[in-house]
């Protein structure tokens, strides 16, 4: 097995590190290994509870594939056009530009050799057929493993059934569980009996295993005995091993106290894990006080029906699909399916609100890992709301409230399809809206990180046109600012300072504070420097920084960074600014925010020229050029953005001649982002490796221009400053 990492995966992939404890299934996990080995699409198909996933994800481990095994949770998914978003997530990709995240991921896996489980691809089959059959034509060295209750279809595909466990291996896996509970049970006929019974599911015996601290095998015999009795008059049509599970998982349903049956279904409107402040707000009232849910809720995981896991932000509980189905079903008898709907939705715009004025905190990366661990349930609750038109304007205010997501943490791409669904709906009847003017600045904003200029000035002069209609002060103060935004990567320096200006002082005037604000004052320190007034943008960004430290702002204080390590490098302190830079990469791949991660990484090699290592200058280059294409038009297609890059560029060539700069770039291309990130981090002077020179380059002269690039030729000519 491959060496894994202190955080739980393995060095190329993101299986964790403990994985359940497996009991039996040696044989078929033999067979699996062997089917991997044979075939590039391998599919693990049973009946629910039979333990497809533990065998998927033990035979993956195991896997000998270059740049590892990666999964992908499929169950909480809903619609099937997420499945794409849903493997660039898992495979830690960003991507900021407007293409498709399916070629994203093809630009990803053409040269790698990795394999891909898709988890619970059942109810999301067509999807994923596309998805694997377009995947694997285009990218030789990827393998997939999928696992559902029924095949995807896809041509070579390998089915590998699952059946249950032999009697030994069951009656083992109960044994192992009891002990687990403090419980010692040998071989004997009752367990024997109870196994068989349970036709050796192991999400069965599980469930039985959960009431073996009170229980004895034979008194859980008799129990379910009574509960085979009753499905006699039952679904007959049924596989009958789908009867057994129903029939276990119905004999635990009855075994649980009103309230903890109570609890189950109400907690089956969760896509995926849920904390307990969830819990109790959403599942509480009619039968159920607030204050007992934690102990309903620990019931409920002493019997297996919930799991508590650790997460980075916290204990998250979670239900297995056919346990939470089992509950949707009597959460829909109840009745009470709508309100119980209404409650979710309620707290996650809640939760959005909270995290998105938090974001504004020193709680900032608590909010982002919150948002990433809730994103499943801001998703459902998205949908909810703008699927009922009357609540397209909280679906337009939530797309709106999770700007920092899209913007800050590297998902523009979703963002955007979010935010264009919302104003799209119902545009007569909320026009002028307070919520329906946010989601159009939002979805400008995306649109100009995109580089996608068209769509963003028709959502700006949207929002602005409705807010002078509706003297909305805050939206016209944003329309402007983004406006300004635009014309600042568009190279319209005088434009962009007088809208800013303008924006800021609108913001001043209605008492507006946050990182939207300071990110203003630091595009516009930026329109300063780019006109050649270093102190004046050194001034806004110092001003910019003491305010992010005073909250605890970490995101904008990054990109603040980023403008006075160039005022320093042009001072001639490239040891300041390396520092700076240092912390600013820090922050922006912490939040990975890949636009201020490739900035910085830009900067970093013009800073590493002139510490007189064009190699590793030049290294840095290769691997930056490999991240724009997943952030959009290099360096905007700007000449002001561009001028750093090009004196690198210009003076690295002059030191080491064309062949040996051109190989070092191509080295720094293939490093992945983690890897160029911590290579471009290294203290100055650590060597780190570096392709063998094929011949000696021309060498450097002793008067090397490291000028700064305010002097630098341009495409479009004029004078510059980066």
């Amino acid at each position: 097995m491959r060496d894994q990492r202190r955080d739980g995966t393995s060095p190329h992939g993101n299986l964790p590190l403990e994985l359940d404890a497996f009991v039996g299934r040696g044989a078929e996990l033999a067979g699996l290994g062997r089917a991997l080995d044979a075939s590039r699409l391998v599919t693990v198909t049973g009946t629910g509870g039979v333990g497809k996933s533990r065998l998927a994800a033990r035979a993956a481990a195991r896997a000998a594939h270059r740049d590892g095994a990666w999964r992908v949770e499929l169950t909480p998914l809903r619609d099937p056009e997420f499945v794409d978003h849903a493997v660039v997530e898992a495979l830690g990709l960003t991507d900021h530009t407007t293409r498709p995240p399916r070629e994203a991921l093809l630009g990803h896996l053409a040269e790698r050799e990795l394999l891909l489980v898709l988890d619970g691809v059942e109810h999301l089959a067509e999807a994923c057929a596309a998805l694997v059959t377009d995947l694997l034509g285009r990218a030789p060295g990827l393998g997939v493993l999928a696992v559902g209750r029924r095949p995807l279809g896809v041509a070579g595909e390998r089915l590998f059934p699952l059946a249950p466990l032999g009697e030994n291996e069951a009656v083992e896996l109960l044994t192992v569980r009891a002990a687990q509970r403090n419980r010692a049970y040998g071989d004997d006929g009752e367990a024997r009996e109870l196994c068989r019974r349970l036709d050796g599911i192991p999400l069965a015996i599980e469930l039985a295993a959960g009431r073996l601290d009170v229980l004895s095998p034979g008194q859980v015999l008799e129990r379910l005995d009574d509960r085979f009795r009753l499905l006699t008059g039952g679904d007959r049509s049924a596989p009958p091993r789908h009867r057994t599970l129903r029939t276990a998982i119905g004999w635990s349903h009855e075994l649980c106290t009103p309230r903890e049956r109570l609890l189950w279904a109400r907690l089956s409107v969760f896509a995926d894990r849920f904390d307990l402040d969830a819990a109790e707000y959403v599942c509480s009232g009619s039968g159920l006080a607030a204050e007992d849910v934690l102990d309903v809720v620990s019931a409920l995981v002493a019997q297996s029906l919930l799991t508590a896991e650790e997460t980075p932000a916290g204990v998250r509980y979670r239900m297995l699909d056919t346990v939470r189905a089992y509950g949707a079903d009597w959460l829909e008898a109840t009745g009470d399916a709508a309100r119980l709907r209404r409650r979710h939705r309620d707290w996650y715009v809640g939760l959005a609100t909270w995290c998105e004025l938090e974001w504004f905190s020193p709680r900032q990366r608590e909010v982002a890992a919150r948002a990433d661990v809730e994103l499943p349930n801001l998703r459902v609750a998205l949908e909810y709301c703008l699927a009922e038109p009357a609540e397209t304007h909280l679906g337009q205010y939530l797309a709106g409230c999770l700007w920092f997501h899209w913007v800050g943490c590297g998902r523009l791409s979703e963002g955007r399809r979010w935010l264009e669904q919302a104003v799209r709906l119902d545009a007569e009847r909320t026009a002028g809206d307070r919520s329906r003017l946010k989601a159009l600045w939002v979805l400008a904003h995306v649109a100009i990180l995109q580089g996608d200029t068209v769509p963003a000035l028709a959502a700006l002069q949207e929002c602005r046109e409705e807010a002078e209609r509706s003297s909305n002060a805050t939206a016209l103060a944003y329309a402007e600012h983004r406006t300004g935004c635009l014309a600042l990567v568009s190279d319209d320096m005088p434009r962009a300072e007088t809208l800013l200006r303008s924006a800021l002082r609108r913001y001043r005037e209605i008492g507006e504070l946050n990182s939207n604000v300071l990110m203003g004052q630091v595009e516009l320190a930026m329109t300063r420097a780019f006109q050649g007034d270093l102190p004046d943008a050194v001034r806004l960004c110092e001003d910019v920084r003491r305010v992010c430290e005073d909250h605890g702002e970490r995101w904008v204080r990054a990109y603040a960074m980023y403008v006075l390590a160039y005022a320093a490098w042009s001072d001639g302190d490239a040891a300041g600014a390396r520092q700076l830079l240092t912390d600013c990469l820090g922050s922006a791949h912490g939040f990975r925010d890949l636009l201020g991660t490739v900035l910085a990484v830009e900067l970093l090699a013009l800073v590493t020229v002139a510490e007189d290592d064009p190699e590793e200058a030049a290294v840095l280059q290769g691997a930056a050029e490999r991240m724009w294409p997943t952030v959009g038009l290099p360096l905007f297609g700007s000449a002001h953005y561009n001028a750093p890059h090009e004196l690198c560029e210009a003076t690295a060539r002059e030191r080491l001649g064309d062949e040996r700069y051109e190989q070092c770039v191509r080295h720094g291309a293939r490093l992945g982002l983690a890897e160029a990130v911590s290579r471009a981090l290294r203290r100055p002077g650590v060597r780190a490796s570096l392709p063998a020179p094929r011949r000696a380059g021309r060498g450097a002269t002793a008067g090397a221009r490291t000028a700064k690039p305010a002097a630098s030729p341009t495409r479009r000519g004029g004078e510059t400053t980066g």
